[in-house]
């Protein structure tokens, strides 16, 4: 099927939200056990982790670990926020730089200034689009040192959704603000999967949301071959993407191509596919590329295909470069469960 599907079910009990795109599964959100992103906590300083640089916080939902802690000591409060999922016992990831997102604002507490997305390029939009959020944040935004950023899908949006969405996302921050002292408490809950999916899926597209609609428009089917290893690739190649404990090896060949520029062709066609086999499966962290032969000259092409492919992703990923046995690293950030572990 053609175009672009939102698909909103649940799944093993779990809320879950399926991006389709022509047919094939684009993205997945699935509910964890663990704390959701964006999650605000008070949180009380515990102890230092000095050969790391950071330190461990008390927060509701257990041990937290918060890096570049210049000034603060054990029992200090603070604001904290999630950053990613944490692996199987180890502390929640979190920073002081706490953001209220939604879809069509972030607001931006200790870096002032009312910024637009740069994907909206035309004079007047950005022009009208300034002066909604001046008329609904301007006050506070001078008396506080607190920014806003005008997100992407703001371009053609009602004015009076994005002027509802901006003095929603600013109650929140004077609420969370204003509740600084004391004990350890969770102050605002990340969002789950179905108002992440009205989030951050912002791009025109039908919306299902009729129970049972995973079955219906083949995404279980979908998440049954994610959960293999195994994903084709254009021409005939393929390649393994199998998680381990310590990183996410993914494994290349070219399939029944012999010819010279077979190892090349695979190779490209990898970094075209690798983005969205990661986001589907949830993987993250350390990522080893163990590629088809391919002439070392083809290898600047190679990197510049990669980092076009990450560049459309939504999760931050480093290029890292190349080790002395030809292999290609990567560096993810862990910002869903894995799919594997949701659905055990």
């Amino acid at each position: 099927m053609k175009g672009r599907q939102i698909i909103l079910d649940h799944i093993n009990g779990r809320e879950a939200a399926a991006l389709m795109v022509d047919g094939l599964l684009d993205d997945l959100l699935i509910e964890g056990d663990a704390p959701r992103v964006g999650t605000i906590y008070r949180a009380i300083a515990d102890r230092p982790v000095k050969g790391q640089g950071g330190m461990f916080l008390k927060t509701p939902d257990g041990m937290a670990f918060l890096r570049q802690v210049k000034g603060l000591a054990p029992g200090d409060r603070m604001l904290v926020q999630v950053t990613g999922f944490a692996e199987p016992g180890k502390a929640i990831p979190v920073t002081q730089k706490v953001l209220f997102k939604s879809r069509y604002v972030i607001v931006t507490p200790g870096a002032p200034g009312v910024n637009v997305s740069r994907s909206i390029r035309d004079d007047d939009t950005r022009d009208a689009l300034l002066a909604i959020a001046h008329a609904e944040a301007g006050g506070l935004l001078a008396d506080a040192n607190l920014g806003l950023i005008l997100r992407s899908a703001c371009d053609g949006a009602d004015a009076e959704e994005i002027a509802e969405d901006i003095r929603a996302m600013l109650d929140l921050y004077e609420a969370v603000m204003a509740d600084g002292e004391g004990d350890a408490e969770m102050l605002s809950e990340g969002d789950g999967p179905h108002v992440s999916a009205w989030r951050d899926w912002s791009e025109p597209a039908e919306v299902v949301t009729e129970a049972g609609s995973f079955e219906t428009h083949g995404v279980l089917d979908a998440i049954e071959m994610a959960q293999g290893a195994q994903v084709t690739l254009e021409g005939g190649a393929y390649m393994y993407v199998e998680p381990t404990r310590a990183l996410v090896a993914v494994d290349v060949n070219t399939g029944r191509d012999t010819s010279p520029a077979a190892g090349t062709k695979a190779n490209f066609a990898l970094a075209k596919a690798l983005p969205r086999a990661l986001r589907v499966r949830g993987l993250g962290g350390q990522i080893v590329l163990d590629l088809a032969p391919m002439a070392k000259k083809d290898r600047r092409g190679f990197e510049t295909a990669l980092r076009a492919a990450f560049k459309r992703d939504v999760i931050d990923t480093t290029l890292v470069g190349w080790t002395p046995l030809g292999h290609y690293e990567l560096q993810r950030k862990n910002a869903r469960p894995a799919l594997s572990e949701v659905l055990k």
